[in-house]
């Protein structure tokens, strides 16, 4: 069976859920690449990997149309990243009207704008898992109280017949072993048992009831 391949937009977090696949599916490997958020939804289209993690909107990507499912995870919060000697750095929060006269730091690369909002050349409002995973020492960041959350998503093709999609989107959603969707036994076969010996009762002496065997305890 080929590999899962698996993509993720920056500050998507796939720690747990990779360690529970490999704790379940120890031969099949999993592979994982991040992807900036421009490339998420043709990462998918153009069959590059089986699953991806999107961040919505997606309109940089192109609308999905009907080629994609997809289920809503978690929302994010935003943050306002800057220099760490910025103004903000002294507030616990910021809205936007205090970030209004600012100069905002869109339509680069995230590398490139967070060393330009380092530089003291703007600043950048991001989702706060983004902030936390590139996070530096000459930056600083803050929530935006009245900033419009962002959604992450898991999405993947409608047509793609990999048979551990289902795996996958179940570990994500915190699905058991025990589920009737997993596509492996949620416990190793029973051990066969040599029947019991049945004696005859003793005369003069009334029969035990037998107790019935019941079933074997799942691992």
């Amino acid at each position: 069976m080929p590999s899962l391949r698996v993509a993720h937009v920056p500050g998507v977090t796939l720690t747990k859920w990779r360690r529970i696949w490999d704790e379940r599916f120890p031969r099949l490997s999993l592979e994982v690449v991040e992807v900036p958020e421009a490339e998420q939804q043709s990462i998918l289209t153009d069959e590059r990997v089986d699953l991806s993690f999107l961040r919505l909107p997606v309109s940089a990507a192109g609308p999905a149309g009907d080629v994609l499912h997809a289920i809503p995870l978690y929302e994010e919060v935003p943050v306002v990243v800057a220099a760490k000697d910025h103004p903000v750095s002294v507030f616990d929060e910021v809205t936007l009207a205090d970030l209004s006269e600012e100069d905002r730091l869109e339509g680069f690369t995230l590398a490139t704008a967070l060393d330009l909002a380092a530089s003291g050349s703007g600043v950048l409002v991001v989702p706060q898992s983004v902030a936390r995973t590139y996070s530096r020492r000459d930056l600083v960041h803050r929530p935006v109280t009245d900033a419009e959350p962002t959604r992450i998503l898991l999405a993947w093709l409608r047509e793609n017949p990999h048979e551990m999609i289902e795996e996958w989107i179940g570990i994500v959603r915190g699905r058991t072993l025990n589920s009737s969707r997993s596509a492996r036994p949620a416990t190793p076969p029973a051990t066969a048992t040599k029947p019991a010996t049945v004696r005859p009762p003793r005369s003069g002496t009334s029969a035990r009831q037998g107790r019935r065997p019941g079933r074997p305890r799942g691992r």
